[in-house]
């Protein structure tokens, strides 16, 4: 059984040591001087530089023996100074094999030697001479060397797998694949191969020169291989001790995971000294491992260009409640939004042209069908409806059609609030758009009465017959635009056959707590100036489905967060859940890091039970959702991202929260 800390977390590290060319035995020192730091931060696999046993820099003397004996000694201290570290340490070094020089990595756990890999493409133009020196692993006729007293595997087509426990316990916490600085460069890199044959990280030995613009250009080839290959990708070249004859080094180190990055080196940001530096992380192979294999066509590649590999097994000792008491990972509470302020803007600006872009397109179909250019949108004076006639407005003046072909409708009821009423007439006034006001109350009150209960505006059953009145007056008025977000349909938060249904819903993906965002953008930018001040108060108004009457007239009586649980919660649980397919335990250990001080366990663990319950109760009612257009990686459309059976019930993710509440009584 899985142990309830293993979140599948991996702690890598990338180090630059400081470099004596030509030196082993001084740069065994500087090395050590790393894996000991890496030791008290419980690293479980770092990689040095390529040739960092030598220096990269050494020239023809990569032609004299004596150097390449002096590596082999200098390979055997550091195997004697490792052998009881429990990490697996990459490092490189010139090997001479069979009268041919080979550029290798050589990769070992605990004074055993795992494999060495030869670098696949030697550069040999510009101010790259490595044909002088080097042979491509491919010009091998070995496939094991003697080295240090041991019998390794030799070559490019082995990974191996990591694992912890034993016995019944014993479970694979990685795969690990190899190649060396130009082999990224190339139109089909070693590590897409071994990525295929079931890598989940991947390193690159590298000695990569600095010029102006290949530090980016070097990043976007790490974060592409990486996404590519959906593995985590280190990779980590020599700093500025190298020689500098014609050429200089910045030590640039980068971990990527999936395309995202998770460390970076600063290149040339060392003080006059030029310290090492050291990058830890945590990658999450757990992640990884799903996204593959979610992606069919991902394994159709081992197919199409089919490659055997030899499978070299390690055992390392478990480090999992050290990961899950301090993680090295991004923490971030609005998992749909962006943090960066430009960039947030620039996404609410994508999105918006990207829905809009979807409304038009529809529209125009309306108008090809029956000859309209009108719609029909419920205003509320909430923020739910303010998105969706937002990207209804922009629509229409991108078609060029009058904005009198959008009839806004009012329908106040028993819960509606002076101040959500007086937003949506400013709203409506405002922008030029056909407005009617229609208040429902008199038809719930007969239509109650009539299947024989009372209103008493405080009941679940007045409260959907509201939701539906206005639907019906909104459905027999024209084409209607929805205004339900992501989170409203995650956890059912509409009425079946109610405002759950539209003609086409422009808020369907979106959640939440990124309604807010892009609501904001609004009043930033120039188009909808005129209702800016009433945007902004729309903002400040308490999220309610005002379906409840009032203890004060005018007032707002129901809170919607205090009935379901805060909203930034629910959208940090819907995301893991369903974009990376976390466990119930795995999302409260994330919540509580990541909430720390705002909301204790067993606040996090209440409302996930009440997300779960809530999530898996509306399912039939996601089996009837109108189109929408999909602007995430998460969607809950039956047509798109999720299909599930209407009865479905969680009730193993369920029975996970609840044993996790039970452990908290003491």
């Amino acid at each position: 059984m899985k142990p309830k800390n293993a979140f599948g977390l991996v702690r890598t590290a990338v180090a630059v040591p400081m470099v004596h060319v030509t030196n082993p035995l001084m740069n065994v020192v500087e090395m050590m001087k790393l894996v000991q730091q890496a030791a008290t931060k419980h690293v479980q696999l770092l990689t040095f530089p390529e040739l960092s046993i030598t220096g990269y820099t050494c020239g023809d003397l990569f032609l004299q023996p004596l150097l390449h004996e002096k590596a082999i000694d200098g390979l055997q201290l550091f195997i004697e100074a490792t052998r009881h570290i429990d990490m697996i340490i990459q490092v490189g070094m010139p090997l001479l094999v069979n009268q041919k020089l080979f550029n290798v990595a050589v990769t070992m756990h605990k004074g055993k030697i795992l494999c060495v890999t030869p670098k696949t493409f030697i550069p040999n133009y510009k101010h790259f001479y490595e044909g002088r020196w080097f042979r491509p692993s491919y010009e091998a006729t070995v496939s094991e060397v003697e080295l240090c007293g041991q019998r390794v595997p030799f070559g490019t087509n082995h990974v191996i797998d990591v694992f912890v426990g034993k016995g019944s316990s014993k479970r694979r916490i990685f795969c690990l694949g190899i190649e060396i600085c130009e082999d990224l460069w190339m139109p089909i890199p070693p590590s897409s191969h071994q990525a295929i044959a079931g890598a989940t990280i991947l390193t690159n030995l590298s000695a990569s020169n600095s010029e102006i613009g290949k530090g980016a250009y070097r990043y976007e080839l790490v974060t592409q291989q990486a996404a590519r290959c959906v593995a985590a990708y280190q990779y980590v070249s020599c700093g500025p001790w190298e020689s500098s004859g014609d050429v200089v080094f910045d030590g640039d180190a980068i971990i990527s995971e999936n395309g995202h990055l998770r460390a970076r080196s600063e290149p040339f940001d060392l003080d006059v000294e030029f310290e090492p530096q050291l990058l830890v992380t945590d990658v999450d192979v757990e992640k990884l491992e799903r996204e593959r294999f979610i992606s069919g066509s991902y394994s159709q590649t081992s197919i199409v260009d089919p490659k055997e590999f030899h499978r070299i097994e390690c055992v390392v000792e478990s480090i999992d409640d050290k990961l899950a008491a301090a993680p090295r990972i991004h923490l971030n509470k609005l998992p749909f939004v962006p943090s960066n302020n430009k960039e947030r803007a620039e996404r609410c600006e994508e999105i918006f042209k990207h829905v809009v872009t979807a409304l038009k397109r529809r529209l125009r179909s309306f108008e090809k069908g029956t000859g309209r250019r009108d719609v029909v949108i419920g205003i509320s004076g909430g923020l739910d409806s303010l998105l969706a006639f937002l990207f209804t407005l922009r629509a229409f003046d991108e078609l060029g059609w009058d904005r009198k072909g959008i009839l806004a409708v009012t329908m106040p009821g028993a819960g509606t609030s002076r101040r959500t009423k007086k937003n949506a007439l400013t709203l409506i006034k405002q922008t030029g758009v056909t407005w009617r006001d229609i208040s429902i109350v008199k038809n719930v009150t007969t239509h109650l009465r009539s299947i024989g209960h009372e209103p008493c505006w405080t009941c679940l059953q007045c409260e959907n017959a509201q939701a539906r009145e206005r639907t019906h007056i909104l459905m027999d008025l024209g084409f209607v635009i929805g205004t339900g977000d992501l989170s409203e349909i995650a956890q059912g938060w509409c009425t079946y056959n109610g405002d759950q249904q539209s003609m086409y819903n422009p808020n369907g993906d979106i959640p939440k707590t990124l309604v807010k965002y892009l609501v904001r953008h609004a009043v930033e930018i120039e188009r909808f100036k005129e209702i800016r001040k009433a945007i902004l108060d729309v903002l400040s108004t308490p999220v309610s489905p005002e379906l409840v009457k009032a203890k004060k007239v005018g007032e707002i009586e129901q809170l919607t967060e205090d009935i379901i649980g805060p909203y930034i919660l629910h959208d940090f649980f819907l995301w893991h859940m369903i974009r990376n397919g976390y466990s119930p335990r795995k999302i409260a250990w994330l919540a509580k890091l990541t909430f720390a001080g705002d909301y204790d366990r067993a606040t996090i663990l209440k409302w996930l039970h009440a997300f779960l319950k809530r999530f898996s109760a509306s399912q039939f009612k996601r089996q009837n959702l109108p189109d929408c257009p999909k602007i995430a990686s998460v969607s809950l459309s039956p047509r798109g991202d999720w299909r599930a059976p209407a009865d479905v019930v969680l009730t193993a993710w369920i029975e996970e929260v609840r044993a996790m509440i039970e452990e908290l009584v003491p």
